[in-house]
């Protein structure tokens, strides 16, 4: 390409999610890199073939006060490396609400970082199975299509529930701003560059893209790509890199088809998940009856200061003494939104002393203890982590400074390399997997690897 630097740069809402961003320019063929910080000279030295650059962060679980102290720091580095594109990568199911992780306070901070006059925004991702079709998402479970206001899962959501599946509607409770749509219709019949035009002032619309297929997938990125005019800020989801990559290929600047290297097997491998999705509770049952070793973490005396450090070490030493035998072992705090601790949570919140966002926190940071301990007690080449949140403090324990694509396993959960200053964590392979991600045999498939054409 004839544009110096990086084409695009952007910052995730969570850590599963900013790995599924980098997978997705990955796999395009765009050479990208994730910072857990933002970079400095140095950090960006070492990766000086990157044209797409991504801080993961944490604002999906946040409230606005913390997003409008930290996304502007952020936000404004990501700017300085002139990319003509600054996305904050969000969620593909969009689960957001006023207080938590809210989308629309992340676009009123961004947009000024950049000089466009519209501010697109891409959702749809149809290999992950999300579709958005006249402002509505749907999202597919099993061969099935739900709106994502009667999703199983995203509709019962325990932090951030969709009550409602219009786009549109959802973020106007976040944001003031003029919320504009171009529908399939539009982009199919090539009227959606006049629209876009047309709809673009100083008041810096949102302009949600419908995305249902292929088809309707290129025609967005191309108009995000051909209106970009002096730079333009979107809130998207991995759909955005899909599109762009969708255009670039066919303007011939991509490989054709997309690819990624195939993961290799390892003897075992240790999972911490703090996920209570039901797709991660099938993939926990799976690993149960697959010969893993599967612990739960006793939350009231995880939560409890006087218990936690023993709560640790107890789990720490069944899953160390699982490996020490041969088997991959998995400790993981809930199986499925019908979990006793979900259902029970508030009250051992409580009784720990705890408001629900910090003993929520308190979870993560907990299994983060956990995997770490447990690597430097027993070498491993290769660890998974399930849940957004789990992922970015595990993460965060484990001294990495950046990430990398080691190779494809499952849509948005690629096979990751660490880059650490820690000798001991330099290398080591990672998976960080949303909650809503992979089938039944994931876990199986992050230890044996995926075989070719499969």
């Amino acid at each position: 390409m004839n544009i110096p630097g990086p084409l695009l740069a952007y910052y995730g809402d969570d850590f599963t999610g900013s790995t599924d961003a980098m997978e997705a320019m990955t796999a395009a063929g765009v050479p990208t890199v994730l910072f857990l910080d933002t970079p400095n000279p140095a950090m960006l030295a070492r990766f000086p073939d990157a044209r797409c650059i991504g801080i993961a962060g944490s604002s999906r679980g946040r409230s606005p006060e913390w997003m409008k102290a930290e996304l502007p720091k952020a936000f404004a580095a990501l700017a300085a490396l002139k990319a003509p594109i600054l996305h904050y990568k969000v969620c593909s199911t969009f689960d957001s609400s006023p207080s938590t992780g809210s989308i629309g306070c992340a676009i009123d901070l961004g947009v000024q970082q950049m000089a466009g006059r519209w501010s697109p925004t891409i959702v749809g991702a149809p290999r992950l199975r999300r579709y958005q079709v006249f402002g509505h998402l749907f999202a597919a479970v099993d061969g099935a299509g739900y709106r994502l206001d009667r999703h199983p899962t995203m509709s019962r959501h325990p932090v951030t529930p969709m009550a409602e599946s219009d786009l549109r509607l959802h973020l106007a409770q976040q944001t003031t701003r003029r919320i504009e749509l171009i529908d399939m219709l539009q982009l199919r019949q090539g009227t959606a560059a006049a629209r876009a035009a047309a709809l673009q002032a100083d008041d810096v619309p949102v302009v949600m893209l419908d995305v249902l297929d292929d088809e309707t997938l290129l025609a967005a990125g191309r108009l995000v790509w051909e209106q970009r005019g002096a730079g333009i800020f979107s809130a998207s989801s991995s759909g955005l890199q899909y599109a762009l990559a969708a255009h670039w290929r066919e303007l011939g600047l991509l490989p054709k088809e997309p690819s990624l290297p195939v993961a290799e097997a390892v003897p075992a491998i240790a999972v911490v998940s703090g996920s209570c999705s039901p797709v991660t509770a099938a993939q926990i049952e799976w690993a149960r009856d697959h010969g893993f070793r599967t612990e739960r973490l006793q939350l009231p005396q995880a939560l409890a200061e006087a218990t936690r450090d023993q709560e640790i070490d107890r789990v720490v030493a069944v899953a160390a003494a699982a490996l020490a035998e041969g088997r991959s072992a998995l400790v993981f705090s809930a199986e499925g939104p019908d979990d006793d601790s979900v259902i029970g949570f508030n009250a051992i919140a409580r009784d720990a002393g705890l408001s629900r966002a910090d003993a929520a926190r308190r979870v993560g940071t907990t299994l983060a203890e956990v995997m770490r301990r447990l690597l430097d007690r027993v070498p491993l080449r290769r660890v998974v982590v399930a849940g957004g949140d789990s992922s970015g403090e595990v993460a965060s324990a484990l001294d990495i400074q950046a990430l990398t694509v080691a190779a494809g396993l499952a849509p948005g959960s690629p096979l990751c390399r660490v880059w650490s200053p820690v000798k001991a964590r330099d290398g080591l392979e990672i998976v960080l997997k949303g909650g809503q991600i992979g089938g039944a045999d994931f876990f199986g498939l992050a230890r044996d690897g995926r075989q070719p054409g499969r």
